[in-house]
This record gives C-alpha cells, structure tokens and sequence, in this order.
C-alpha cells in the first residue's frame, strides 16, 4: 500500500467528516438552536463545511485544517463554539 493511497483515503475520511458535520449543524439548529447561532450563519457555515469538503474553488482560502478541526468538534459536539470559523 503506497503513500498516495493512504493520503487518498484520509483524504475521503476528511470529506466524509466534513459532511457529517454540515449534517450536525443543520440538524442542531433545526431541533431549536445552538446556543446563539442564527440560522442564516449555521446554514451558511454548513454549506461552507460542505464546499471544503467537495474541495469548491471559491472556498480555497479557507484552513482546510481549521474546518476539520471544527468539524470534529461539531460531530463530538466539543465546544464548537471556540473554533475560528465559528460564526460570531
């Protein structure tokens, strides 16, 4: 097993993580909430979660690594708040 089928798939868990956690956070905010966030910002942030995950162009500038981090974060439902991508 070489190194670029190990990287392919981490990189599909990433996605398939990525995607689970726009889930959650339409999910939270559609059983009443999530502590503040309107639902604008959480379905914009879901769908943000979202274009990283398919890898959208537009969402280049975007920390790959910050959106995994926060996308733990909501699946573990760890304090997602405390993430930079999380909207104020």
């Amino acid at each position: 097993m070489g190194s670029s089928h190990g990287d392919a798939d981490l990189r599909e868990a990433q996605r398939h993580l990525l995607l689970d956690a726009a889930a959650v956070m339409r999910r939270r905010h559609a059983r009443g909430g999530d502590g503040g966030t309107s639902p604008n910002a959480a379905e914009a942030l879901a769908n943000v979660l979202e274009g990283v995950a398919r890898s959208e162009p537009a969402l280049h500038e975007i920390d790959r690594d910050e959106a995994i981090a926060l996308a733990h974060r909501l699946v573990d439902d760890d304090h997602p708040e405390l993430s930079r991508m999380w909207p104020a």
